[in-house]
């Protein structure tokens, strides 16, 4: 990946629906050569995928909460990751290092929302317990810097 293909997956992630014509402008190439380089991004699995970004509160989806999950000994984590993800109220989650085994982002309408959640969590075979911390406010989110490029301060 060079130069360019860093600034087209910029261009891109400011605006998904931008077309080869307009990445072809914005990075200095014609549209046939942005579209081959799309094409090869997408194939390597750099670009993973297009979506639309929705506020979740335009959902009814108020309340978010990180949970870290501890699990029990001897217990699966590939079988407890399977079990998080038939969750729906589960939007994320990460295996990490650390004291929990799993973080999980849940989003729900409320504080009973959130209890029913934490409940359903806690009840998964595999779970000890949890760690709830619940989001007062979201300052950003989704921040992916391309590779090399660095941050703004």
């Amino acid at each position: 990946m060079d130069a360019v293909d860093r600034s087209i997956l910029d261009v891109l992630r400011a605006n998904a629906r931008a077309t080869y014509t307009e990445l072809a402008r914005e990075v200095g190439l014609s549209a046939p050569a942005v579209h081959e380089r799309v094409g090869k991004l997408e194939a390597a699995g750099v670009i993973t995928g297009y979506h639309a970004a929705v506020a979740p509160e335009s959902l009814g989806y108020s309340m978010s909460a990180l949970v870290g999950i501890f699990l029990s000994d001897g217990a699966n984590p590939d079988a407890v990751a399977d079990q998080l993800a038939g969750l729906a109220a589960v939007e994320d989650c990460w295996f990490v290092a650390g004291e929990e085994s799993f973080v999980v982002k849940v989003r729900v309408p409320d504080v009973g929302g959130l209890e029913q959640a934490i409940r359903a969590l806690a009840q998964l075979r595999g779970v000890a317990r949890t760690r709830s911390t619940v989001v007062l406010s979201t300052r950003f989110e989704g921040r992916v810097q391309a590779a090399g490029q660095p941050r703004a301060e």
